[in-house]
């Protein structure tokens, strides 16, 4: 089974995603987190200036609907010195890098970090698969109740094992939004799991799945993708699009076997390109409680 999806509508489904998710975060959460955005170029660029895990600031969905070059980088760039935000991750589809990407780079001190994969798979194999897959041990997975928002918000900062406070406000945030689809794992009545969908046109973007600790190992992740594929059926979408760390040598990532089992596979790997704020080209805030100033 080969899947064909072109790299223009994966990247705007991962960016629409992550811009959504940021985006329409409550503005008591945005000002503490120094969070804000903007679109250039096609693409999006968010940073979140107070973030102490540094994942995300991103600017991602270039290439589409205009060539990356090395004018729309510099903007990129100064929108993050503007912004102050220490450091941020360009992530571009291999094909849409220029043939001068690496002056570039050079230019605006912009250097490779490790890789992530980008896997696609038609609906109707994931569905498929997950119908002929074991049932999960004693995991049980559900829709997501309006009630559960905060738990569930903070389970998934839990086991992707970064803060909580602000955090899992941002992501409680999502669970009432128009085209999102969340979805929760249970063990013995515990919140232990988390994954959710986000639905354009006939695309699905898988979002945030995550399992606690604790609670690995029992097919909750792979209940949770499967949830979320036969959700997205019945929705319409003859495609889901996913995104997870390359494995390095010596490594073993169990969320991209999970995909790979369900059907997903590889459509391209694409580098991580790392900007770092320079405290010499540091921008000054017009704004004296040091909220963003750039409009949204």
């Amino acid at each position: 089974m080969t899947t064909v999806v072109q790299p223009s509508v994966a990247e705007q489904s991962e960016a629409e995603a992550l811009y959504r998710f940021q985006t329409e975060t409550p503005e008591h959460v945005r000002t503490a987190l120094g969070m804000s955005a903007t679109r250039i170029g096609g693409g999006v660029v968010l940073s979140m200036r107070n973030d102490s895990t540094h994942f995300w600031s991103k600017a991602l969905g270039f290439g589409v609907t205009a060539p990356v070059t090395a004018q729309l980088v510099e903007e990129v760039c100064d929108f993050y010195r503007a912004e102050r935000t220490p450091q941020a991750v360009l992530q571009i589809a291999p094909a849409f890098l220029p043939e001068d990407w690496p002056e570039i780079c050079a230019r605006e001190g912009i250097v490779r970090a490790p890789s992530w994969v980008k896997l696609v798979c038609p609906t109707d194999e994931a569905v498929a698969r997950a119908d002929a897959l074991d049932k999960p041990d004693g995991i049980r997975v559900t829709p997501l109740a309006a009630e559960d928002a905060l738990e569930w918000g903070t389970v998934m900062m839990r086991a992707f094992g970064t803060p909580v406070e602000h955090y899992a406000e941002m992501a409680a945030s999502t669970v009432t939004r128009l085209g999102w689809h969340p979805y929760a794992a249970w063990l013995d009545g515990e919140l232990v799991g988390t994954g959710t969908l986000l639905v354009r046109g006939e695309t699905a973007q898988m979002f945030a799945g995550a399992v606690l600790p604790h609670a690995r190992g029992r097919g909750g992740q792979t209940a949770l993708l499967a949830a979320r594929a036969r959700a997205a059926r019945k929705l319409g979408c003859r495609v889901l699009v996913a995104e997870t760390g390359a494995e390095q040598p010596g490594t073993h990532n169990s969320s991209l076997h999970n995909m790979l089992r369900l059907g997903f596979e590889v459509a391209y790997e694409r580098p991580n390109w790392r900007w770092h704020l320079n405290p010499d080209e540091a921008g000054t805030s017009t704004d004296p409680d040091g909220a963003s100033t750039t409009g949204n």
